[in-house]
């Protein structure tokens, strides 16, 4: 009956070219294989897209990952998944998620459920077989739409007519959905930015700012994941515009400093922004003349590839850099000893912090980004052979001598260079 009803009231079938486009991520994608395990379960099991794969192809994105609902519980899905040989982990089964593994592809399919209480980082929940339910406990209404295989939407909420009309708006009372997860203050200001065609309703910001202090009891990690989606260049580009959605970011990030850096970018730095990653973004945010790089890397537990990355760009420009420093000549032994990442987070550094598309710079990124590390083809053992120089401190020393002219002259150095550095 609840099927029936769904179809009768909420379901739209006059969306025809974005259930073309739901009909082709269903066809492109092994996700069908999922469809048919649960759909095929019993005579009432069913499986939807919800979510944000179904909010970006209403909104014409790029489809990056996809969510799905069941209206089985997670011991059923388990076993719908197993009796189609489909590889699964309980990622988090006590919340109804269960990870589903197809061709190295990951699809999380969560069963549908109500919030029996929350405590505005963690919630009781209880499944259910209700989809309006399921949507009615969600946060904003364009997060609130499901679709079946076949494209149907199911939209309770009317979070496609949101979309269209650039609206975010909250399922219910705004504080009451803001006290049941906090992290839904960094969520509202992501969606504002990638979506709002509107000023911020003065309410809902009121509490926004009210709950600021709830912040403190969500992870470090849920954190640092939500800072990631809020700051990709399209996303950022539109903050530096939003004094509010701004001052709330900064209370909850006091580290990020340096936002003076993309609220006066020049056109052709809006034209280049998006070859930049969150990494690079967060170094341009958080390096200055104080410790706190440190203090940010010992907050956030960041990958140790990150932390690397970041420290190298503020130990580089800890030292005095001009004009000189930015010759490809100059930048080679940073290329050998760190790397050809670790040269280019330096050149695009650089460009933004000096609010210009330098080309010279720009030149020099394609430079190495096609540069191949070379090997210094002179080893001790030639040393040893040719010069005769016993093994110990000064053939060490000779060997050093003679890598760094071989780095300084381009990773070319002649016989006569280095019979000179032996001589002497």
């Amino acid at each position: 009956m609840k099927n029936l009803l769904d179809k009768l009231f909420f379901r739209k079938n006059n969306l025809s070219h974005i259930s073309l486009k739901i009909k082709d991520i269903s066809k492109k994608t092994s996700v069908s294989k999922l469809f048919y395990a649960i759909n095929s379960h019993s005579s009432n099991s069913e499986l939807r897209y919800v979510g944000g794969c179904i909010r970006k192809i209403l909104n014409s994105e790029i489809v990056d990952d996809i969510d799905l609902a069941t209206n089985l519980d997670p011991t059923e899905v388990c076993l719908a998944l197993e009796k189609n040989n489909i590889d699964f982990y309980k990622s988090g089964i006590e919340y109804g998620t269960i990870t589903a593994v197809i061709e190295n592809n990951k699809f999380e399919i969560t069963s549908l459920r109500e919030d029996i209480s929350t405590d505005g980082r963690h919630a009781q929940v209880r499944f259910s077989d209700d989809w309006k339910t399921d949507a009615s406990r969600r946060d904003f209404t364009i997060n609130s739409i499901y679709s079946d295989i076949e494209g149907n939407l199911f939209d309770p909420y009317k979070g496609i007519e949101d979309i269209r009309n650039g609206k975010i708006n909250f399922i219910g009372d705004p504080e009451k959905r803001i006290k049941e997860d906090y992290l839904r203050i960094l969520r509202y200001l992501r969606f504002f930015l990638s979506y709002s065609k509107h000023k911020h309703n003065p309410e809902v910001v009121k509490f926004l700012k009210m709950n600021l202090n709830g912040i403190s009891k969500l992870s470090k990690e849920r954190l640092i994941d939500e800072l990631k989606k809020i700051l990709k260049p399209k996303v950022l580009v539109n903050l530096s515009k939003d004094k509010i959605s701004l001052e709330i970011l900064v209370t909850i990030f006091p580290e990020l400093r340096n936002f003076n850096v993309f609220l006066r970018m020049t056109p052709s730095l809006k034209n280049i922004i998006h070859q930049i990653d969150f990494i690079l973004i967060i170094s341009l945010l958080i390096i200055d003349d104080t410790d706190n790089v440190d203090y940010f890397l010992y907050k956030f537990n960041l990958s140790k590839n990150d932390q690397k990355r970041i420290r190298n760009i503020n130990d580089f420009f800890k030292n005095k850099v001009n004009s000189k420093t930015f010759t490809e000549k100059s930048l080679n032994l940073l290329f050998y000893y760190s790397g050809r990442k670790a040269v280019i987070d330096i050149l695009n550094y650089r460009i933004f912090r000096n609010n210009k598309a330098d080309k010279v710079l720009i030149e020099l990124i394609d430079k190495f980004k096609s540069k191949v590390k070379p090997t210094m083809p002179f080893k001790a053992d030639f040393l040893m052979a040719k010069f005769e120089i016993p093994e110990g401190k000064i053939l060490g020393e000779k060997l050093r001598l003679i890598e760094e002219a071989w780095i300084e002259n381009n990773f070319q150095i002649s016989d006569k260079q280095i019979e000179m550095i032996i001589e002497n």
